[in-house]
């Protein structure tokens, strides 16, 4: 039953999040707000924040594999963020944000940051990977305000999905 209930919170996650992504768009032109410095540095940063947190699942993974059943969809969900902000075309400079883990900016070329460390215990590894994706959907709803409408829209969808994965990961093991 629970294992239901988590799919139907996975499924509806990402059903919101293709909704805001493929919603209407304002076409602002060449040189809108969509493509401003601030815009463009906000989409930097969020790459970097989504690359060391899906280092942080790597990490967790590698050091707990009995968690893939549990974290693998979780994953995938993170590394479509990374990329829906441009992670793959990130060049490094400057430093991640605090997502749960310090860590160097990816290359140009999509390198991963370097992994963090893990708690041996699997449930507090879990509670890490919950804090960080807390953490990080409060980063990505406090820069909403700031945001030109499309960033923004990416932004709340990916906060609202990184809020799912933190409930997701705090849920008992059944």
């Amino acid at each position: 039953m629970a294992l239901t209930r988590r799919r139907t919170l996975l499924a509806g996650a990402a059903l919101g999040g293709v909704a805001l992504l493929t919603g209407c768009s304002q076409d602002d032109g060449p040189g809108g707000a969509e493509h401003s410095s601030a815009a463009d540095r906000l989409r930097r940063n969020s790459a970097r924040d989504s690359a060391t947190l899906l280092a942080r699942y790597d990490a967790t993974l590698h050091t707990h594999p009995s968690l893939e059943p549990r974290l693998r969809p979780l994953r995938a969900e993170v590394a479509r963020h990374a990329e829906a902000f441009g992670a793959d075309r990130t060049a490094s400079g400057g430093p991640a944000h605090e997502a749960g883990a310090a860590s160097s900016a990816p290359s140009p070329r999509g390198a991963r940051p370097s992994a963090p460390a893990v708690p041996q215990d699997e449930r507090a590894a879990r509670a890490a990977l919950a804090d960080a994706e807390r953490r990080l959907a409060g980063t990505r709803t406090e820069a909403l305000a700031a945001a030109p409408p499309e960033l923004a829209r990416l932004l709340a969808s990916v906060a609202a999905a990184g809020a799912a994965h933190a409930y997701l990961l705090a849920e008992p093991a059944r």
